[in-house]
């Protein structure tokens, strides 16, 4: 339903645009200042053009030229053109001006110089009407495309967090820690975030960052008395929107990797701040050892993910830079934020 009112809405403004123009060209083509007044041969004249110019326009265009049938195109252009051509010098000069133009027939090439300028322009109007649609679908795909994309993308986050803090969980709860309870709370806020929050392209800032914030507390579970964890955020009085999960992965990968490689002194340290001019300013360090630490921590499908939806979602609006030292591995990320509330 809604595609057959979008084609009947192409329609009616192609049609609009074909009359317009139509009369635009006839004025044009009838002003003689020794006679103001319309005359009936203009008005003949120019149909037997407007005639020629439909035929090309809405039947070898689309069937042939279209279909890349080029001979069969240029073949049946010239029969038009010649049919054009013979209905003036033969039977419309001769009704009209019988004892003058109508006497002789001026040449294939005086001829063809009379009628190509008005044919030129028609069909080369309908030539650009065509390609502003197909340049109009081409946008409206390409804005399906990225829809798409940045939906798998984020769908690919949601499993990856669910396998590790769920097995964390179990853990817990095999030892009967009094701290089960509060982690099942956490992470159902989590949970809810990631289920409701994040269907939308936006969420308000200080959402992120209390998802971030529970994010962080989960993961530090992994960590018990075996190192120190550092969580910053200055966004007091944030007004701005972020697309949702976008930093989660670079919060989930250091704790992943530096748990992984260390078994004491782990360090991770994430700052989020925000300038006045909507500027989100994000840094996570954290610390590993890379002759114990058997993934590698640039190439991960986290980072991959989170770079492409950067690139969908915030071109030319951000700058990454990921460094990694014998002990540090460091993100710094920032971010120019869309403004308003949702």
């Amino acid at each position: 339903m809604g595609r057959a009112l979008t084609l009947n809405k192409d329609f009616r403004a192609e049609v609009f645009f074909q009359v317009l123009l139509h009369v635009v060209l006839f004025l044009f083509f009838s002003f003689d200042k020794n006679q103001p007044r319309i005359q009936t041969y203009q008005v003949v004249f120019f149909l037997n053009y407007a005639i020629g110019a439909l035929l090309i326009n809405y039947v070898l265009i689309p069937r042939f030229f279209y279909r890349k049938k080029y001979l069969l195109f240029f073949l049946f252009l010239i029969l038009i053109v010649s049919g054009i051509i013979l209905a003036e010098e033969f039977v419309l000069e001769r009704i009209y001006f019988p004892d003058t133009r109508g006497k002789h027939f001026p040449g294939i090439i005086f001829s063809l110089l009379d009628v190509m300028p008005m044919i030129i322009i028609l069909a080369g109007f309908k030539f650009a009407w065509d390609a502003s649609k197909k340049q109009q679908e081409l946008e409206t795909l390409n804005a399906m495309i990225k829809e798409s994309e940045l939906q798998y993308l984020k769908s690919q986050i949601n499993p990856h967090f669910l396998f590790n803090n769920l097995n964390n969980l179990y853990s817990y709860a095999i030892e009967n820690s009094p701290k089960t309870p509060s982690i099942i709370l956490e992470l159902s806020a989590v949970l809810r975030y990631m289920l409701y929050d994040c269907k939308e392209n936006f969420v308000p800032l200080t959402k992120e960052i209390e998802h971030l914030r529970n994010f962080t507390r989960l993961s530090e579970l992994q960590i018990e008395n075996r190192g120190k964890v550092e969580f910053r955020a200055n966004t007091s009085g944030s007004g701005y929107q972020i697309a949702p999960l976008i930093l989660n992965v670079f919060v989930e990968n250091a704790f992943k990797h530096s748990t992984a490689s260390q078994s004491e002194n782990i360090s991770i340290a994430i700052d989020i701040k925000v300038t006045s001019t909507g500027l989100l300013q994000f840094q996570c360090l954290n610390s590993f050892r890379p002759q114990t630490n058997t993934d590698n921590l640039s190439k991960g499908i986290g980072l991959e993910n989170v770079k492409k939806r950067l690139q969908l979602i915030y071109p030319n609006a951000h700058t990454l830079s990921i460094q990694e030292t014998d002990s540090l591995y460091s993100v710094n990320l920032t971010l120019a934020l869309k403004e308003g509330s949702i």
